[in-house]
């Protein structure tokens, strides 16, 4: 049991949220949208949001700025953060447009809002999960876009529901995440979705 909570956190690691993210979107979306299309935005996204973070992570870590890859101490969260946002900002602006994927482009502005809510309440020293926000924008996401194409997606948003309590109890498992922690990240990571829902539920 030890081992699969310790997993949990690696295999849910907020790094992989935003891609999880867009693959739903891309497997339920009533629309057509060419495989070579989808195939260029995954690709895009891979290196954005996971290879790039992941390089500049060891950098950070050789430079002595970080030393977990979950960033445990929040001191060492401003700089991530802030690279995570330029990354995100990058993505908006030449991998997902407004125009073609409204869905999914609201959803990765409400991922930025959430990452510079978290850089905000760093300065006060205020901890939050980022695992959390990862898993929680996801969830809502998906209820948002089970109502806006009227698809019976139960199945996905009760297993989503379940990685939530996992993420949770992984976090405060590894002694990682206290209670209200873990409340915070859920409420950053859901309240973003909520509000940019107005946009284009």
């Amino acid at each position: 049991m030890n081992f699969f909570l310790r997993s949990i956190s690696y295999i849910l690691h907020p790094l992989l949220m935003p891609l999880l993210g867009a693959i739903i979107y891309f497997k339920i979306a009533p629309r057509f949208i060419p495989d070579e299309i989808i195939k260029v935005k995954i690709f895009g996204l891979v290196v954005l949001t996971i290879l790039t973070p992941i390089v500049l992570f060891f950098l950070l870590k050789n430079l002595g700025v970080i030393t977990s890859i979950h960033l445990n101490d929040v001191k060492e969260r401003k700089i991530p953060l802030l690279l995570q946002s330029i990354l995100l900002i990058i993505v908006i602006k030449m991998v997902i447009d407004i125009y073609h994927y409204p869905e999914l482009y609201f959803f990765y502005l409400g991922v930025l809002f959430s990452s510079l809510s978290t850089i905000f309440m760093v300065f006060f020293n205020i901890k939050t999960s980022l695992h959390m926000i990862g898993i929680s924008s996801i969830t809502m996401f998906a209820i948002l876009l089970s109502i806006h194409f009227g698809l019976n997606l139960t199945i996905l948003i009760a297993v989503l529901m379940i990685l939530n309590g996992l993420v949770a109890t992984s976090r405060l498992h590894c002694k990682a995440h206290t209670n209200p922690e873990l409340i915070l990240g859920f409420l950053t990571g859901t309240i973003p979705q909520l509000t940019l829902a107005n946009f284009w539920l």
